[in-house]
């Protein structure tokens, strides 16, 4: 019956019938080819027990976070989140008695009441000894008379903004000479090019940015992906959610904790905009085999980005400082983006970074161009549009005070301390075990023996302010200058707290970091999360 209903059709419905069976047939084919590709893809990429064990995490945090929604669990779990972060505000907050500004001065506070203020609200943080070396990281600093040349930089300058170079044409110059001896000191090519920024983070969004927009003009590329270490720096996260791109994080070697060279290419496909490793990475202090990294980049046609932010003015002379240095700058051809921070080792005031290219015409990529805005032709070459010109001169007057002869003296002492720390734990420390072989300044430590968490909760307990490390959990320090007169008394800490924990049976879960990397563990880090969230809150609790 419905045969001959379908002859009696006119000839043009039963042709225009059968073109739409027919497209409707194509459509699934390439629905079920697509698809098809996509596991295809997924199982090249990880392998079918990689496939299968990312199959079990996410299933298993799925269901965890199932768990959590029950009334009496979510309940509870509310409850102690809501603890944790009183004890933030307790920590964190003023003490009763002491006065808050939440409203304007009616009127405005003279120099000497100003003066007052602001010493008690330098006298908040001196309980801190970060100047006897027990701060990991965090305080770069270059010393008194160093302080005292970056104050007056500042003051000269601190009215001006390089966003009107025709006005501040001294801090158009400084910031091109900044860059331009960044660019040397990483052994650019003469093409090379660079900009300033307001640190290691925007130094990486910059060179995230630049490779997205080459990759879709150049190559048509409208699902970028990027391929990092999973020891990269968080800012390639930040970038990934900022500007859509898919972030793959590559395992590590167990033996050398450098990324993995082979599954870095089996990721590659034609949605790859930019690979990338560290010099160091921040949580081992190791240097990832850049080498082999650039052989990929230059096999496939791909950017490669360094991200030396953490080893900035340490790396670079490494050699000359009498420390083995591998190759990871532009000596290599696959190179093709650096990032360093200015406001570490190089000692300028915080705020102050420098993202390199091999090529200039990588560089416009990073830019934001306007021409249609009535206000005029709008131009910035970073995320920010007016700069503090002064954290330019800060920059430029530390580079030009401490010279190449003042970075290697600095790169001797700091990766000295750093070297001595190690050796001393791996002879003095059994219970401890280094991680990989660090080359710079950090050096990074778990154990099998005992919980290194516990560990880390007695050295705060002793005033260090060391990191925190998970997946594995471990501690580490990053040495500073501070840290150079700081060894003897970190490893005899370090030693007593690794007695007292080991006398203690091996470590329970009390504590700050104990508790904090303990939920880190959990299937799924929603609790982490709202822990992270409810700190950056307390931040802005005036």
């Amino acid at each position: 019956m419905a045969t001959q209903l379908y002859q009696k059709l006119p000839r043009t419905y039963r042709n225009l019938t059968f073109q739409l069976n027919a497209l409707k047939n194509v459509l699934a084919i390439v629905f079920v080819l697509r698809y098809a590709l996509a596991v295809v893809q997924h199982l090249r990429m990880y392998g079918p027990l990689g496939a299968a064990k990312r199959i079990y995490l996410t299933t298993r945090a799925y269901l965890f976070r199932l768990f959590l929604q029950i009334p009496g669990v979510r309940g509870k779990v509310q409850a102690q989140i809501q603890d944790a972060l009183a004890g933030l505000d307790e920590k964190m907050l003023p003490k009763p008695g002491v006065t808050r500004h939440q409203h304007l001065p009616v009127k405005g506070l003279n120099e000497d009441q100003l003066k007052g203020e602001l010493q008690k609200l330098h006298e908040m943080g001196l309980s801190t000894d970060w100047e006897n070396g027990k701060v990991s990281g965090a305080i770069y600093h270059g010393g008194k008379e160093m302080g005292d040349l970056l104050a007056s930089a500042y003051s000269t300058f601190s009215l001006s903004n390089p966003l009107h170079p025709d006005v501040f044409p001294g801090v158009r110059k400084m910031d091109a000479e900044v860059v331009q001896m960044a660019l040397n000191m990483f052994n650019a090519p003469t093409t090379g090019g660079g900009t300033t920024t307001s640190g290691g983070t925007e130094s990486i969004l910059m060179a995230c940015k630049a490779a997205r927009d080459k990759a879709r003009i150049e190559r048509g590329v409208t699902k970028p992906e990027m391929i990092v270490p999973v020891t990269v720096h968080a800012a390639f996260d930040k970038a990934a959610a900022y500007f859509g791109i898919k972030l793959h994080h590559i395992r590590l070697d167990p033996h050398t904790y450098q990324v993995h060279i082979p599954t870095v290419e089996r990721f590659i496909n034609s949605n790859t905009i930019l690979i990338a490793g560290s010099a160091p990475n921040f949580p081992h202090g190791v240097i990832d085999d850049i080498v082999a990294l650039s052989s990929l980049a230059l096999r496939y046609k791909i950017p490669l980005h360094v991200d030396a932010c953490l080893g900035s003015f340490l790396v670079p002379f490494l050699d000359r400082a009498g420390f083995p240095a591998p190759l990871f700058d532009f000596r290599l051809p696959g190179v093709t983006s650096i990032s360093c921070d200015t406001h570490k080792y190089g000692f300028a005031p915080k705020g102050s970074s420098v993202i390199m290219y091999r090529d200039k015409g990588m560089r416009k990529y990073q830019y934001f161009v306007m021409t249609t805005w009535p206000g005029g032709v709008y131009a910035s070459p970073t995320i920010a549009g007016s700069r503090p010109g002064a954290l330019i001169a800060g920059c430029w007057a530390a580079m030009m005070h401490m010279g190449e002869q003042g970075y290697i003296d600095s790169c001797k002492d700091i990766v000295g301390a750093r070297q001595r720390i190690q050796e001393r734990i791996q002879r003095e420390i059994p219970e401890l075990r280094i991680m990989g072989n660090p080359q710079v300044s950090v050096v990074a430590f778990t154990s099998d023996q005992i919980n290194i968490y516990t560990v880390g909760d007695k050295m705060s307990k002793s005033g260090w302010h060391l990191n925190g490390l998970q997946d594995p959990p471990a501690l580490h320090i990053a040495c500073t200058r501070p840290t150079i007169n700081a060894v003897d008394s970190l490893i005899t800490d370090l030693k007593a707290a690794v007695a007292e924990t080991v006398a203690e049976g091996g470590g329970g879960d009390a504590g700050s970091m104990a508790m904090l990397y303990g939920a880190g563990a959990l299937p799924d880090k929603s609790i982490v999360a709202s822990l992270a969230e409810g700190f950056l809150d307390t931040l802005y609790k005036a």
